[in-house]
């Protein structure tokens, strides 16, 4: 319905199990909220009207009735969600490297130059030492707070 700019995902919830029947173990994929879907979505009037004109969809979760937008999921809930269906988020790709020069974009030290001394590829991060009143100061920032020089 040409709404790939705002319709990004629609999920179905499920998760793995082992099961034993008559003496065998098998793998069952189950749904973990059966009747529900997720959508990863830029809600608008318009994109609104295409989910719930869907066939099929009866309600939202957080609806205080007709007519009435859904409630968002927090995004802890939507990332536990996530995680127990196995999917990871997507990793930014950084070409950073320890002791290269970098310029922070954003936040409190905007426009500060500084060395990379740490990677922390798990959680997305890098320590930067920074010049502060003539003193290296240590500074932890997210790989998109940054920029090669």
């Amino acid at each position: 319905m040409d709404m790939t700019d705002k319709i990004f995902r629609v999920l179905v919830p499920v998760e793995e199990e082992t099961e034993v029947k008559n003496g065998k173990t098998k793998s069952v994929t189950k749904k973990v909220f059966p009747g529900y879907v997720i959508v990863e979505m830029i809600m608008t009037d318009d994109s609104w009207y295409v989910v719930r004109n869907t066939p099929g969809v009866t309600g939202f979760v957080g609806s205080a009735g007709a007519g009435s937008k859904p409630t968002a999921l927090l995004p802890e809930e939507a990332e536990a969600i996530l995680k127990q269906m196995g999917v990871e988020q997507p990793k930014a790709e950084i070409d950073f490297e320890i002791k290269e020069s970098v310029k922070v974009k954003e936040g409190p030290f905007a426009n500060f130059v500084g060395s990379i001394e740490e990677i922390q590829m798990d959680k997305q991060k890098v320590k930067v030492h920074v010049n502060m009143f003539g003193r290296e100061t240590p500074v932890e920032l997210d790989f998109n707070q940054v920029e090669k020089i």
